[in-house]
């Protein structure tokens, strides 16, 4: 069977039309007998708004999953939890082996052994120029710089020509943790010709080139130096290199350095033990940090978006692990705070605000720089690898049609394809093939649900509506007693300021008084009608229709 009679696609399944939550698949063969490869497994965090009660958001898996006897591989690009965090929830489903270069192998591991799976298949791959063979695809990582160590792009060989698969990156020649941009290599890459470049959208609307990680280390140095008190400071715990500023800053300044928070020791030691971070200042035990004056105390602390049990929260909120924080303190958030997490944040601030503490935000700039490309270096990138099409990823629909602009405005063909778009790759023209549904499969406590299952939609429900539950017994198709009600999240009473329970339980036992005997006999139908009286009635009392349980008991037939 010859080439003209096979097809190479795109497909994402996560992280095109949102940001988080990267999956990727590529294909290549006949027509429903393609063999496939996976880029990325990672995941997206829930909120009290949209998901509430919800561990982890990944993507729908399920169209690969039915196809896993074709799936050669999974690729991961780095470490960071949008694009690794799912490997231990789904790989069982998937069971391909996972390549990925030490530092991500590395904590990829730590990922399988949590869940009790086997660490053997996970590969650990070198960088270019050495590739990995997955079926009829010759995948090789690329080194780019980025917010987290080893960050790879993927070079992909096809029969049909080759793929660039930038995963996350920037344009920084001077990182100070990972590698730098080397454009001589990238330029010897796209020499050969590349038909796909699959693109980072993230800050297509960044209007001036991005900046070095190395800038931020001399206005780091200065604040923390001038500062008369304890000195806290937050940002990702993946940003390794930004860690070590900080904490080079601290040890300058005569500080103690304290790491807080699982996420950010677990980050260090695995840079340690892989070998990417050495000279990391030396570190004392939270604690040991209360014995020191906290004026020569530098604390580096998780959850720069506010997680709520991260470290920075709990400090928010007092005391965590022996530590607080007081008035004339300072605190430093050296990140950017992502869109959606601005609730949050502004809660912490506000609380260390009350206690007196100085805030330093990302407002300035002065303090944080970005692990994504900007409009010109993404432009730049275009140029040096000059591909016949150009694929918007990694970015909600705006970065996606926004990237697909600039790369016309370059002469570049260019598709929107978000998730559940199939883009046919093979011919001279890129062409939309399918549409797949996809959706988000959630962790719920100890559980994956899938988003049709309904459950994070009634929880919605119920946080909005509130919850009543009636009970009446019934012998021989007769109410035994009166009905009697409980409610969950409803105020006690209403407009009329009686109690909201007997208000409810007064009307409810009104209509079974006239209900006629064929309506008793039918638990469906008097169900039905008990739900729509006391929805009626909570709506007239307080202006809200709750969520409804009727509990039927019937001592006789």
């Amino acid at each position: 069977m010859n080439k003209a009679t096979k097809r190479l696609i795109y497909l994402p399944l996560g992280g095109a039309g949102e940001i988080g939550m990267n999956c990727y698949v590529y294909g290549y063969g006949p027509r429903d007998k393609e063999r496939f490869i996976i880029v990325d497994l990672g995941v997206t965090f829930p909120d009290m708004e949209t998901s509430p009660g919800i561990n982890l958001i990944m993507a729908d898996i399920d169209w690969i999953a039915e196809r896993k006897d074709r799936l050669d591989a999974i690729f991961i690009t780095h470490a960071h939890e949008d694009h690794i965090g799912a490997v231990g929830h789904l790989w069982s489903r998937l069971e391909a082996p996972i390549y990925a270069r030490a530092f991500t192998a590395h904590l990829a591991r730590l990922k399988f052994e949590e869940h009790g799976l086997d660490e053997l298949s996970i590969k650990t791959v070198d960088a270019w120029p050495e590739t990995v063979k997955a079926g009829a695809f010759e995948v090789g990582f690329v080194p780019v710089s980025h917010s987290i160590p080893e960050s790879s792009a993927l070079v992909i060989d096809t029969p049909q020509g080759r793929i660039v698969h930038t995963g996350d990156f920037k344009l920084d020649e001077t990182p100070g943790v990972g590698e730098p941009f080397d454009p001589k290599l990238w330029a010897e890459i796209g020499k050969s010709g590349v038909r796909a470049l699959v693109c980072d959208s993230t800050n297509v609307f960044s209007p001036h080139p991005g900046r070095s990680e190395k800038t931020v280390g001399p206005a780091i140095e200065e604040l923390i130096a001038g500062a008369s008190g304890m000195v806290v400071a937050t940002t990702f715990a993946s940003n390794i290199a930004r860690v070590k500023t900080l904490a080079e800053a601290g040890k300058r300044a005569g500080r103690s350095v304290v790491l807080l928070g699982r996420a950010m020791r677990r980050m260090i030691t695995a840079g340690i033990e892989t070998g990417i971070l050495v000279d990391f200042p030396k570190t004392i035990a939270p604690e040991d940090a209360p014995d020191i004056p906290r004026e020569n105390l530098l604390v580096l602390a998780t959850g720069s978006q506010g997680e709520r049990r991260a470290a920075t929260a709990q400090l928010s909120r007092g005391k965590y692990m022996g530590l607080s924080l007081k008035k004339g303190d300072l605190f430093l958030f050296s990140s950017k705070t992502i869109p959606g997490n601005e609730k949050s944040v502004g809660r912490i601030v506000n609380a260390f605000s009350e206690m007196g503490v100085d805030v330093v935000d990302d407002s300035t700039d002065k303090y944080h720089v970005s692990g994504h490309a900007n409009r010109p270096d993404l432009e730049r990138m275009h140029k040096i690898l000059k591909p016949q099409f150009v694929i918007p990823m990694h970015g909600e629909h705006r970065h996606l049609r926004e990237h697909v602009k600039l790369a016309a405005e370059n002469g570049f063909s260019a598709v929107i394809a978000p998730n559940g778009v199939m883009v046919d790759l093979s011919g001279n023209e890129l062409r939309v093939e399918d549409y797949v549904e996809t959706g988000r499969t959630y962790t719920d406590g100890s559980v994956q649900i899938g988003a049709l299952d309904g459950v994070v939609r009634d929880r919605i429900r119920l946080a909005m509506n509130g919850h009543v539950t009636a009970t009446l017994i019934l012998e021989n198709n007769k109410p035994l007693g009166d009905v009697w009600c409980e409610t969950m999240g409803l105020p006690d009473t209403g407009i009329s300021r009686d109690p909201l329970v007997e208000v409810l339980e007064e009307d409810a036992t009104q209509l079974l008084m006239r209900t006629g005997r064929k309506i008793l006999a039918d638990d469906e139908r008097l169900t039905e009608e008990l739900r729509r009286v006391l929805r009626k009635s909570a709506n007239n009392e307080i202006g809200k229709k709750p969520e409804v349980t009727i509990i039927i008991s019937r001592l006789s037939d």
